[in-house]
């Protein structure tokens, strides 16, 4: 049986106890050692010990040990740990950031709409923004591309009361893509687009776990070829599950896809 040792150490040495702090999610500390500032991503368990991912306000991710005393909590000392098996919490913002309206109806669908051009794109924006989108009752529907749209712009017959709205892949200046963008653009409809191949690459290669997206020849179908580059088997419906599955908020996606979604949600649900 081993004999009790005490604490010699004189009172006016000692630490001062510090509170322990679940790391939720969000919750924005400050590493004691390097001063990196960021909010919490994940808690995981390894060999060493438990460790919390930070991530700044410009994106970057940063991991620490959960060691005593080690991070600032508003200016105070505090200790990180895992957070414990609590019951479900309901959460304050939605994955887009919005603020949440616990037991809020959906609304009655707006006649406006929002057009993406394919179902990726439709998944990736129901994952962040289908909250949102239930509360303002817009619906996202998606296109097989944009040749047609024209001809779908016309049988949709926007107006003041029926704006329409299109998300588009790689809308850069001088592209197939900008000129179809050309002949639509008015007054009750608004097009926008991000300068990724695919709506993939909008997701932060971080959060995917990759240092970046790999860079496809032309000539080859880009998906096929991402899948190849990364060595993931060359299934391309189940290489997107596993892209979408580590989408959990905004903060996965690229600001350039963000900030368009977000101008097409606001013109659509504009006062009449």
């Amino acid at each position: 049986m081993r004999s009790y040792q005490p604490d010699l150490t004189p009172p006016w040495k000692r630490s001062a106890p510090v509170p322990e702090v679940p790391a939720e999610p969000d919750l924005v500390v400050e590493e004691v050692a390097t001063g990196f500032c960021g909010a919490v991503i994940r808690c995981e368990k390894t060999a060493q010990g438990p460790t919390v991912t930070l991530e700044d306000r410009f994106g970057k991710h940063r991991v620490f040990p959960m060691e005593p005393r080690g991070f600032l909590l508003e200016g105070k000392v505090v200790t990180l740990v895992r957070p414990g098996p609590a019951g479900p919490v309901r959460p304050t913002r939605t994955a887009s950031g919005s603020v949440a309206v616990p037991g809020a109806r959906a609304r009655v669908a707006r006649a406006g709409r929002i057009y993406v051009e394919g179902r990726h794109d439709a998944e990736l924006v129901e994952r962040v923004w289908g909250d949102d989108l239930r509360i303002e009752g817009v619906v996202v529907e998606y296109l097989e591309g944009v040749d047609d749209l024209p001809a779908i712009v016309g049988e949709f017959g926007p107006g003041p009361d029926a704006r329409l709205g299109v998300l588009v892949d790689h809308l850069v200046p001088g592209s197939k893509e900008s000129r179809i963008a050309a002949q639509v653009t008015g007054d009750h409809v608004l097009v926008v687009g991000h300068p990724y191949i695919d709506v993939w690459e909008a997701v932060k290669p971080s959060s995917v776990g990759i240092d970046a997206w790999p860079v496809v020849p032309r000539g080859q179908d880009w998906k096929t070829g991402v899948c190849r580059a990364l060595g993931w088997p060359e299934n391309t419906g189940a290489a997107w599950q596993h892209i979408l599955s580590k989408v959990r908020s905004y903060k996965d996606l690229e600001p350039q896809l963000l900030g368009r979604v977000e101008e097409l949600i606001d013109f659509v649900t504009l006062p009449e």
